[in-house]
């Protein structure tokens, strides 16, 4: 197979985001996160030994796994995929319309690109028979989901969720958000009801990772304490539940790193 110039690649996707007004801070926050996902990508794949062709091609993927961000964002200017669905336009983007030439001239990875890009963003991975698209399947959500972690502990609550984080810290927390924590799974997008839910649906994003690397990753950083903390809970039933996601969250996490 062909080697991937991933450098080659990264100059045609700035390239890409020239035409996008990298002064409006979701689509600024996007390009810092992709940067961010590939840092991520390459921590898994030295910290579990992969050769340089899965290297490489972890990075590629994890450089265009969010392409149909922006222009979902430029279209609505909101991350909300129940209007666009930016893991398939994506996907549209670069294999429909060809925009993937553009960054790898040959097509020998085209079935994992694209695989990893449709499912990167889903409740769950569906079924797949092909051990190396399910790996980058892996990677790429393993990824996006750490450096999700970073973008929630240090950027603005407001470009998360167009409210100010001291109205967002006088709610509650709906008590099936709370079992599935409890349960050790992710929060589905339909059964969260205020923005804590959201907040604590973060938090509950280990429950979907497949490398022990990637909890090293999370203690590493202390990200769970670290978005945790970024709000003064108003409420006293709140800050309660809060601890019991802090409490799970790091004893699952601690348990996973170990294996």
């Amino acid at each position: 197979m062909a080697q991937i110039d991933i450098e080659h690649a990264k100059k045609e996707f700035d390239k890409y985001l020239q035409d996008f007004d990298l002064e409006n801070p979701k689509i600024l926050l996007k390009k810092v996160h992709t940067y961010g996902v590939i840092k991520a990508a390459d921590y898994i794949c030295t910290r579990e030994e992969l050769g340089a062709g899965d290297r490489d091609l972890a990075l590629l993927i994890a450089l265009l796994h969010d392409i149909g961000r922006f222009e979902q964002l430029r279209a609505y200017n909101s991350y909300d995929d129940d209007r666009f669905d930016h893991a398939r336009f994506g996907v549209k983007l670069l294999f429909e319309q060809g925009k993937i030439r553009d960054f790898i001239s040959c097509a020998d990875y085209d079935e994992v690109i694209r695989q990893s890009i449709a499912c990167h963003s889903m409740y769950r991975l569906p079924e797949i028979q092909d051990p190396r698209i399910l790996l980058h399947c892996k990677i790429i959500r393993d990824a996006d989901k750490l450096d999700n972690f970073r973008v929630k502990s240090v950027d603005s609550l407001e470009a998360h969720f167009d409210l100010l984080g001291e109205i967002i810290q006088k709610e509650g927390i709906s008590e099936n958000v709370l079992q599935a924590v409890r349960d050790h799974r992710c929060v589905r997008r339909e059964e969260r009801k205020t923005h804590l839910d959201m907040w604590v649906s973060y938090m509950a994003f280990i429950f979907d990772l497949n490398f022990s690397s990637s909890f090293r990753f999370i203690q590493e950083h202390d990200y769970i304490n670290r978005c945790i903390d970024r709000m003064d809970y108003s409420e006293k039933n709140t800050k309660e539940s809060m601890e019991e996601v802090r409490r799970i969250c790091l004893d699952y996490v601690q348990e996973y790193a170990e294996r």
